[in-house]
Parts: C-alpha cells; sequence; structure tokens
C-alpha cells in the first residue's frame, strides 16, 4: 500500500496551516502502520506495555471522536474502544479485534471531524463540554491539541515500526 503524505503549505492562512498539519500527522501515522500484517500491528512495544500500532490507531480514533463529535458538536458519541471498567481499553487487544476494523474506525472518525470542523470558525467554542476542561474550548484549541497528540504519538510509532522490521524516517 503506498501512502502519500502532503507536506503543509508554508503561505496558507492559519485555518488551512492547523488542517494541513493535522493532516500530515495523520497520513504519518497511517504511513507508519503501511505494509504490515495484522500480527506486526497488534505486537506491544516491550513487556509490560501493550503499547502498538493497531492500538495507537485505536487510541486516535477515541481522541479524534471525542474532541471533533462530543466536545465541538455535542454528539452523543460514546466511546470505541474503552470503558469506564477499561479506561484503557484501544490498547487491550482480543483475537476478535482486527486492523480492518481500526483502520474502518478510524477512517471515519477522521470523516466525522473533518464534517463537524467545516461548520465551524476557528474562534467557535464547541457547543459540547469537555470532561477535564471546564471552560468553552474553541475549533483553534482542538486543532492545536490533534496536532500535539498526533505528534506525540507518531514518535511512539516510529519506535514501534523501528522495533517491528528496522523501517525509520519522518
Amino acid at each position: 500500500m503506498t501512502i502519500k503524505r502532503t507536506d503543509p503549505a508554508t503561505d496558507a492562512d492559519e485555518r488551512s496551516t492547523l488542517e494541513g498539519f493535522l493532516d500530515y500527522h495523520r497520513q504519518t501515522l497511517e504511513l507508519k502502520c503501511a505494509d504490515l500484517d495484522d500480527a506486526q500491528l497488534r505486537t506491544a512495544a516491550v513487556p509490560p506495555s501493550e503499547l502498538s500500532l493497531m492500538g495507537l490507531v485505536r487510541h486516535m480514533a477515541d481522541v479524534e471522536r471525542n474532541w471533533f463529535r462530543r466536545v465541538l458538536a455535542n454528539e452523543d458519541a460514546g466511546p470505541l474502544h474503552y470503558s469506564d471498567e477499561d479506561p484503557d481499553g484501544e490498547f487491550h487487544l482480543t483475537d476478535t479485534d482486527t486492523w480492518e476494523d481500526a483502520y474502518a474506525a478510524w477512517q471515519a472518525e477522521m470523516a466525522a471531524a473533518r464534517s463537524n470542523a467545516a461548520r465551524f470558525a476557528l474562534d467557535d467554542a464547541g457547543e459540547g463540554r469537555s470532561r477535564l476542561i471546564e471552560e468553552p474550548i474553541t475549533l483553534r484549541w482542538i486543532y492545536n491539541h490533534m496536532i500535539e497528540e498526533y505528534a506525540r504519538h507518531n514518535g511512539h510509532a516510529d519506535l514501534l515500526r523501528e522495533r517491528l522490521d528496522g523501517a525509520t524516517g519522518e
């Protein structure tokens, strides 16, 4: 599978720049998962960690869902992979969890995120609220937070990928 990653424009307005960097980081995570089989994608980093590429993709699906659906658009969209009983459920893979399902859920959440974000200006506060932040949260803040979230986890993904097959790089 060939993943094309697009560099953010260097001369764009603020919104296009934020969206460009967010898409760049989304594509980076996809690139880190490319051309691996299901077993490799579920391989944990090092014991006792349960961190895996599939777990990261499942985590990011839930992160996209939280910020763009619950906080921004005030949708009643419960978690996909975790629960109150298992707050790290996205990393607790079972034999029935597949890359196909994880990837499809992630793609669907990114599509919903783009659709919901298109309805808001950068300074618009979300219609919902975060469980952790009491103040209104703007789309600008969400974009910046998502870029930070992906950048941090892409560092994890880079190390996971290198452990699996030696592949390194951006």
